[in-house]
């Protein structure tokens, strides 16, 4: 795919404002499922532990198509606690979605992983959710995340962020708080628009940053990351440096992308 057809974008939010409920929306509208296909709810939950609590734990990647245009969906895990893992997947986007609910605002669980976004000057989209609800407060909530950008000394590039308003519940996002409730497409323009595509020259060597690690039963472990320079294809000699300082040699057996939340292979 044509380098300039890809957006990475990270989610940031807190515990109920929605962001499970958004991504299960974006993946229904952008024809990821059949429509006779069953999806379970809290479709990027895929611990049980996160299908219960309504939390993720573990940072998960996705992707779907608009338009021509390839989005890839990192799932970044809230809390403090998983900061390491937190600071790595941030490093594979090029932009973030913050997801604020309407009526509360921001709230303590967002600052540290908008801080680390933030340090890595991602361009942010806000997204205020839960406009539907009657005691939601969309115009004061964008203050606060303004007031909020300010305190964690955002860049002046990225305070002059875009709002997108939304309620993931009935599938609609708006930009502007009033005005016709039909779809998520407002949202997926202000991403194309928005978010840059990955920098990185593909004739260049290789370069890819692992930011987590899978596990499959057939290949062993798999490395999820991002490539920030050249191509990768399957049978290509690389050399894998260790956090030892070592660097081991090896070769390219498989390469996979996400269709959805599945891994799809493909060979590029």
């Amino acid at each position: 795919m044509n380098q300039s057809k890809i957006r990475n974008i990270a989610i940031i939010a807190h515990v109920d404002h929605g962001k499970t409920t958004l991504v299960d929306q974006m993946f229904k509208q952008s024809g990821v499922f059949r429509e006779n296909e069953h999806v379970a709810e809290r479709f990027m939950d895929s611990m049980d532990l996160e299908r219960e609590r309504g939390i993720t734990i573990a940072s998960k990647n996705a992707s779907f198509l608009y338009k021509g245009y390839r989005i890839n969906i990192i799932d970044t895990p809230g809390h403090a606690d998983f900061g390491g893992q937190v600071e790595r997947v941030l490093r594979m986007a090029d932009g973030a979605l913050l997801l604020v609910d309407a009526q509360e605002g921001p709230m303590p669980q967002t600052y540290f992983v908008l801080k680390k976004s933030l340090a890595l000057e991602l361009p942010v989209i806000v997204i205020i959710n839960k406009i539907d609800k009657p005691a939601g407060r969309p115009e004061w909530a964008v203050d606060q995340v303004f007031d909020l950008f300010v305190k964690l000394n955002a860049p002046d590039h990225i305070l002059d962020f875009p709002i997108v308003f939304a309620s993931a519940k009935e599938g609609y996002t708006l930009s502007e708080s009033t005005g016709a409730r039909l779809s998520m497409d407002p949202l997926f323009e202000k991403i194309i628009s928005h978010i840059p595509a990955p920098a990185g020259d593909p004739l260049s060597p290789l370069q890819m940053l692992v930011s987590s690690i899978d596990y499959s039963p057939y290949l062993g472990r798999l490395g999820i990351g991002k490539i920030t320079g050249g191509t990768l294809n399957i049978n290509k000699d690389i050399v894998v440096a260790r956090r030892d300082g070592a660097f081991v040699p090896a070769r390219i057996s498989k390469v996979s992308r996400f269709e959805g939340n599945k891994k799809v292979a493909t060979d590029i």
